[in-house]
């Protein structure tokens, strides 16, 4: 439970930090800041989150014991991948393209992948372990450096450069900070195999493959609406996927973080099937607390952004948030709910196939749709590459999974989002603000959780039962 409160907090943070960096530099240099941290997911998704996806799936206490190598292979390949990152800095340098993109902001992407990277590998670490504590430092710490470096830099020279520059330094100070509670007695570099890494990689690549053609479609909107509009009109519309997709993973990332491990605590424990069982239960939660959470935030996105959203993105907000949300549900059921049936196989080869339906959907959608006076057709082909990713995940899901998760918790799960949509709908012409926002929140939230307590929707009412049993005991 501390890791999942630690890492929703995180989530939170980094919607804090990011519309205080949109507020500050304003939507033309946000659209500078927003293309290059596009360039670095890119590249932090090739080059290390397979470290990440590694360490969560075979690291761990057990493992830490019986099976030094994976740290060792783990740590070496991590060293590997950096020198790699200042080879391919040091060649574009040299003979590099001339693009119409500061050259300043392209090497600090590439700086940023390798202290995001960083960050994640050890926040991954702690996770694999269930340290909480370690993990809650990590998290702590990065947050209050984030405001310091990133939000200060911005608020003092309104630079897309020095932000990318104060992310960079809160990743790597956090990091520092925490690597002695990550060591492991006795682990050299020397245990490194490069079997081990070729198992790893085997594992990983399918989802990194899919990843990077995920993470292609906003950095490919985002330069073809700098391309086609202007820097200002990309900040709009990646203000608008940066916030979405954050409060997607505030819900989604969160469950995830405990629940996968659950999961694969159960296969090396009890075995295959019952780790199947965990992740279709995990499957339940995923689609019960994201669906209401998605449609809820379509509901209230006029009082969000009248609250929070700097004023230079008004309107342009609502409207791209609305045309992506679609997508973003699907993008999370995905990643949270569907993914861990191959993780949990180590097949994730499907995976793959999925992420190039999205990509192939998007691309003919672009070929298609009008350009218009804005960016309009570039979400909505955002959006469709991302359903189609859903569908085709699906489909192959389908092939793999015995068990699914109970269909009556599914069907419930939609009416409630449905009543509590309907129910809201009549808030929609109050005027914008705190108290809409108070209302509406309590209101829906009421009317779902009705639904959750009364049909026991994937047996949350029997967990919120147990939880707060010891306090009643106690008092």
């Amino acid at each position: 439970m501390k890791v999942l409160l630690a890492f929703f907090a995180n989530t939170c943070a980094n919607f804090i930090i990011g519309l205080l960096i949109a507020k500050f530099l304003g939507p033309e240099e946000y659209g500078r800041f927003a293309l290059a941290f596009a360039v670095h997911v890119v590249a932090q998704t090739a080059l290390y989150d397979w470290l990440k996806f590694s360490t969560t799936r075979f690291y761990s206490e057990r493992t830490r014991d019986i099976s030094p190598q994976i740290r060792a292979s783990l740590a070496a390949s991590f060293l590997l991948m950096t020198i790699l990152v200042f080879v391919i800095c040091g060649i574009y340098l040299i003979i590099g393209p001339i693009f119409n993109f500061e050259t300043s902001l392209v090497l600090l992407a590439m700086l940023l992948a390798v202290a995001n990277g960083l960050f994640d590998y050890s926040t991954a670490l702690a996770r694999a372990r269930f340290d909480d504590h370690t993990y809650g430092r990590l998290v702590l710490v990065k947050n209050i450096l984030a405001l310091i470096f990133i939000g200060g830099g911005a608020f003092i020279f309104h630079s897309a450069a020095v932000a990318l520059a104060g992310t960079v330094a809160s990743l790597f100070t956090t990091f520092l900070y925490g690597r002695a509670s990550l060591y492991d007695p006795g682990v050299s570099l020397r245990q490194a195999s490069m079997a081990t890494v070729k198992d790893l990689i085997s594992y990983s690549r399918p989802m990194v493959l899919a990843l990077l053609l995920y993470h292609a479609l906003p950095l490919v909107t985002r330069a073809l609406a700098a391309g086609f509009y202007d820097f200002a009109e990309s900040g709009q519309l990646a203000l608008a996927y940066d916030v979405g997709m954050r409060a997607m993973m505030a819900f989604g990332s969160a469950l995830d973080v405990l629940l996968f491990q659950i999961a694969v605590a159960k296969h090396e424990l009890q075995g295959e099937d019952q780790a199947k069982r965990q992740v279709a239960y995990n499957m339940s939660v995923v689609f019960t607390i994201l669906l209401p959470a998605c449609v809820g935030l379509g509901i209230v996105l006029p009082s969000v952004e009248a609250l929070v959203v700097p004023g230079q993105f008004h309107g342009a907000f609502r409207h791209y948030l609305g045309i992506l949300l679609p997508g973003l549900f699907a993008m999370g059921l995905v990643n949270f709910g569907i993914n861990p049936i191959f993780q949990i196989e180590k097949r994730t080869a499907p995976l793959v196939f999925a992420a190039v339906a999205a990509a192939v959907t998007a691309i003919m959608l672009l070929l298609i749709l009008p350009k218009g006076a804005d960016a309009s057709h570039l979400a909505v082909a955002q959006t469709g590459g991302y359903i189609a990713a859903l569908a085709s995940t699906i489909f192959f899901a389908l092939r793999s999974q015995a068990i699914w998760p109970s269909l009556r918790d599914l069907l419930f799960a939609g009416l409630g989002s449905g009543v509590m949509y309907l129910v809201l709908r009549q808030s929609a012409e109050m005027s914008p603000g705190a108290s809409t926002l108070v209302a509406q929140i309590l209101i829906g939230g009421l009317v779902y959780l009705i639904f959750v307590l009364v049909f026991n929707i994937a047996r949350l009412r029997n967990l919120a039962i147990d939880w707060v049993r010891p306090y009643i005991a106690w008092t």
